[in-house]
């Protein structure tokens, strides 16, 4: 089990690292094309960590009004609140803030800055068709979310996105309304500047969906990690198993969710096709599967079933 932590541990921050290598490429090889130095990135940058930082800061209100959730009462969902002070108890983690959203899809997510500054938000079907151990299991999930600091490497991850969305934005309006000042600085170069122009400029466009592919990689880590993390918090995989195989047996989507929140959520809430394409759901589609931000849940099943 600790093996698998620390794996996934290494693949998510080697992801990371390549996330931020290809931003980097991205934008050397863009002023190379446009030959508009580095401002163009650097603007691109500030823009997109500034609002990263605010979404960050208020990370946890956002998802929670987006998803409509509402504070858990603690007479209303007694059992709710007991078993998360247990969890915490056992984890060393301060209690965070319940909430419960009101929702026949069973589902939960958590979100915060860091532990002190956490909540946990279950639908009204997660508390209606898991058993105590079950729903014990998704808790545990959710608290090692918290306890690995995944909100970091999400924040990261988006803000990256970000990056390479403005970037790519700011360059083909530049090229639009006039292209590149210095045609004839880079024509000193010969050929090989001519191939890196194009080469930049086919990478620049591209850049956006690789770097949602990249973010989907990375939350499909974190995903994975918190399995097995939670699993060490409770000593009990069967329990995450079985709320893992209810989860995938049961159809119904999130109504509040977005694809803004959706790798929070431990089961992915975007309608998509079942493994076995025998099932359907709303208007999913191969794309929606291509950039899904959840690892399928037949895998992860089986990965909790080997430990």
């Amino acid at each position: 089990m600790f093996e698998q932590v620390s794996a996934n541990k290494r693949r998510s921050a080697l992801l990371v690292v390549a996330f931020v290598a290809f931003v980097l490429v991205v934008g050397w090889l863009a002023q190379l094309a446009f030959g508009f130095g580095w401002v163009a990135l650097a603007v691109s940058l500030l823009i997109a960590l500034a609002m990263s930082f605010g979404a960050y800061w208020k990370s946890d209100a956002i998802a929670l009004r987006m998803s409509h959730a509402r504070p858990a009462d603690p007479t209303e969902h007694a059992r709710l609140h007991n078993l998360v002070e247990g969890l915490c108890i056992a984890g060393g983690l301060p209690k965070p803030r319940l909430y419960v959203v009101d929702d026949d899809a069973p589902n939960a997510f958590a979100t915060g800055r860091d532990p002190k500054h956490a909540a946990i938000a279950v639908t009204t079907g997660l508390l209606a068709k898991l058993n105590r151990v079950e729903l014990e299991g998704v808790l545990a999930h959710e608290l090692a979310h918290i306890k690995n600091y995944d909100i970091l490497v999400s924040t990261l991850a988006v803000t990256l996105v970000g990056v390479l969305t403005l970037l790519a934005d700011f360059m083909l309006r530049f090229l639009w309304w006039g292209g590149p000042r210095h045609r004839d600085d880079r024509n000193e170069h010969g050929g090989a500047g001519a191939v890196l122009a194009i080469v930049g400029i086919v990478l620049l466009l591209l850049s956006p969906i690789i770097g949602r592919l990249m973010q989907a990689a990375v939350s499909r880590r974190r995903e994975s990690l918190a399995d097995v993390s939670g699993v060490s918090l409770t000593r009990y995989p069967p329990g995450l198993i079985s709320a893992l195989e209810k989860l995938r047996e049961d159809h119904t989507v999130v109504h509040s969710s977005s694809r803004a929140t959706a790798h929070l959520w431990i089961e992915s809430p975007i309608p998509r096709e079942d493994a076995d394409s025998r099932h359907r759901r709303g208007d999913s589609s191969r794309l929606n599967r291509l950039f899904d931000t959840h690892p399928p849940l037949e895998e992860r099943i089986a990965a909790l079933r080997e430990l």
